[in-house]
This record gives structure tokens, C-alpha cells and sequence, in this order.
């Protein structure tokens, strides 16, 4: 799966479960997670973390398409402002850092003597600062999380393995053709705007990638009704006759994460409210978008209640025109998912217009297991 997506993005909000941990129950349903957690930490190492659409799990053999970026962060290029200064300016703290982690690693930026940072990016310690400056440039790498998903940093010769290593490093403009490709293999169709935003590319050289492989039959420009921007299409894109789907998805899922596309695919109009008041908030904190069939049809914000082992669905919204088996398909998926997540059952709240109806679904579907029971 991870082959056909390309990466999950990481994200630190657990409130129902982590980001990245999402991508894989939505497409294949219930897996046990320690498989996931194993690929990102443990011998053989299968995957890796870097920048790519955010901080991100990738394969291993995607690491030399990226070292293009690696070289740039570390000449202070492509890399959050404040970062970039404090790389220039405190460059001998970083080199002393950096032999730390070669001396102790792996290191959390809390076992610095002196720096114990604090819980918001925005407050990082030195510490934290120089790790993410190395991370960044590609002087040391993710080895593993502790349980409270603060990284440990190691030196890639540590962490990844040595074929990935030996691997030459090609042409900036050769990584790039290969980024735009596994984003377009994803995607299947999308505009040069989609593509670009898949590894967060940057746009001159990203236009110049896609003209490169529409020459090489790589990319087929297309038409898509409705969408005023030309799009692409991978070769090997196939076209079914009907999608049969159902699965709740995270936020940060790579089917609903470019905004625009979201619009333009499914009319559906996304925004996470984290960072919204809550007074303010339309549809809740951490809102999953259902998709059924075609179709993404309703939204529930959702919180893991692990104390009492309940998912709580605190708020949940049918879009117009969503089919009437939406509550029922909703209620199925919400039960798989509390499952799946170790809970014991499912807890539907007052808020939104979905809820009475998701209510009443649930409570049919208490009367069927009770038959069954009997």
C-alpha cells in the first residue's frame, strides 16, 4: 500500500489516532499497528522519516530522491526561515550537537544536558533547533519515537540500511522526475498544482518535471469536466466502471490533504479546525470526512475515550445529497474502527445534523446483534 501511496504523513495529534497509523485502515481495513511501528523502527529498517508532504513515513529507496532537499536545508534553501538563521548563526552548537549524537545516539532532544524544551514547536530548546536543523540537511535521522512520539535522532549510517546509502545520488532534476511520477501514480489524475503539492515541490522545477514526462509518455495530458486547469494522468491509470468503498479517513490522508483537489473531486469543502476556537468551530475538532462509493458524504469529529474504552463521535454532519444508507454505512465503519482501536463500543453525541439518524442506525443495529444473540 505504501508503494501505491507513496508516504503517510505524520502528525502528533492522538485524539483518536495518530495520523500516519490511518492511510492503512482505511484501504485495507483492520492491521495490527506494531507491523507499522516495525517498518519505522526496527531492523530491517523498510521505512524512514522526512520532510515530503510535511514530515512524513517513506519508503527507505525514496531517501535518495530527497537528498536534493537535504543539500538545499543544509545551505540554508527550502527550509522554515527561523530554521535557516539559526543554522547560520549557531553553526558551532550544531557541530556540538551532532557529535553527541555520534558519541550517545540515539538522542531525544530532552537527554541534552541543559535542554529540556518544552511541549510546543514553537518553543523548541537549542537543542531541538540544532536536531532539526541536522534533521533537515540529512545529518542525522529519525531512529525511533518514545511513547510520548518525541523523536530519537541517530546518524543515517546507524538507522537506514547500507544498499539505500551506497545508492548514488542523482541529478536534483532526475529526483524530482521521480517524485512527480510516484505522486502522479497516486494520484492518478491531477493538476500540475496537485502534483507539485504531493512532495511539496518547488513550483518552477516541478512545471519543467511534468513537461519532461509528458514528453517521455510518462504523464498523458487530459480534461477532466468541470476543472478549468489542465490535468495529468499517469499512464497506468485505469478508469473502473463504479469505485465500491467505504472508510472513514484521517486529516492528513492523502486523498483529502490538498484542499483544492478535495473541492474539485468531491465538492467537499475541508478545513480542520484544531486551531479554531471552539466556540467558532463548524464541525468539530478533529473531523474525518466518510467516503462511501464515489462519494465523500458525511463527516463525524471523533475522540478516542481509551480511559472508558468508548469512541465518541461528538459531532456528525451529512452533506447534501448524501444516499440514505449513509447513517447505516457510517455506523458499520465507526464500529470496525472502535474495534480496530481496542474499544469496546461506539458513543454517538448530540451535535450535528447526522446524529439523531446515526442514533437511530446504531440502535437497529443493537437489535440485531441481540437477535443474533438469542
Amino acid at each position: 500500500m505504501l508503494g501505491r501511496i507513496g508516504l503517510f504523513q505524520i502528525d502528533s495529534v492522538n485524539v483518536a489516532t495518530r495520523a500516519h497509523t490511518m492511510p492503512l485502515f482505511s484501504r485495507l481495513g483492520p492491521y495490527r499497528t506494531s507491523l507499522l511501528e516495525r517498518s519505522a523502527a526496527r531492523r530491517p529498517r523498510v521505512l524512514f522519516e522526512y520532510w515530503a508532504h510535511e514530515a512524513s513515513l517513506l519508503p527507505v529507496e525514496t531517501q535518495p530522491l530527497l537528498r536534493w532537499r537535504m543539500e538545499r536545508a543544509a545551505d540554508g534553501k527550502g527550509i522554515y526561515g527561523g530554521l535557516a538563521r539559526f543554522g547560520r548563526e549557531r553553526r558551532a552548537f550544531i557541530d556540538e550537537v551532532l557529535a553527541e549524537v555520534a558519541r550517545r545516539g540515539p538522542l531525544a532532544a530532552s537527554d541534552i544536558d541543559g535542554h529540556t524544551g518544552t511541549s510546543g514547536w514553537w518553543q523548541w530548546s537549542d537543542a531541538k533547533r540544532a536536531l532539526e536543523w541536522l534533521f533537515w540537511a540529512g545529518y542525522v535521522t529519525t531512529h525511533s519515537r518514545k511513547p510520548s512520539f518525541e523523536r530519537l535522532y541517530d546518524l543515517p549510517e546507524r538507522v537506514l540500511p547500507p544498499e539505500i546509502l551506497a545508492t548514488p545520488t542523482p541529478a536534483p532534476e532526475d529526483a524530482m522526475r521521480g517524485l512527480v511520477e510516484i505522486a502522479a501514480r497516486a494520484l492518478g489524475v491531477g493538476t500540475a498544482s496537485d502534483l507539485r503539492d504531493y512532495f511539496r515541490l518547488p513550483p518552477a522545477d516541478c512545471h519543467a518535471r511534468i513537461e519532461e514526462l509528458v514528453e517521455a509518455g510518462m504523464l498523458v495530458p487530459v480534461a477532466v469536466k468541470g476543472w478549468p486547469q489542465q490535468a495529468y494522468m499517469h499512464r497506468e491509470a485505469r478508469l473502473p466502471r463504479k469505485v465500491r468503498a467505504r472508510a472513514l479517513l484521517a486529516p492528513f490522508d492523502p486523498l483529502v490533504w490538498e484542499r483544492a483537489r478535495t473541492e474539485r473531486l468531491f465538492d467537499f469543502r475541508y478545513r480542520i479546525e484544531i486551531y479554531t476556537p471552539a466556540e467558532k468551530r463548524v464541525y468539530g475538532y478533529y473531523v474525518f470526512p466518510f467516503l462511501l462509493d464515489e462519494g465523500l458524504v458525511a463527516r463525524v469529529d471523533l475522540k478516542a475515550d481509551r480511559q472508558r474504552g468508548v469512541l465518541r463521535v461528538q459531532a456528525a454532519h451529512a452533506e447534501p445529497g448524501a444516499p440514505p444508507e449513509t447513517a447505516a454505512e457510517l455506523r458499520a465503519a465507526l464500529s470496525e474502527m472502535a474495534s480496530w482501536l481496542g474499544l469496546e463500543r461506539v458513543e454517538i453525541g448530540e451535535r450535528g445534523d447526522l446524529a439523531d439518524t446515526l442514533k437511530a442506525a446504531e440502535e437497529l443495529n443493537r437489535l440485531d446483534v441481540d437477535l443474533e444473540t438469542r
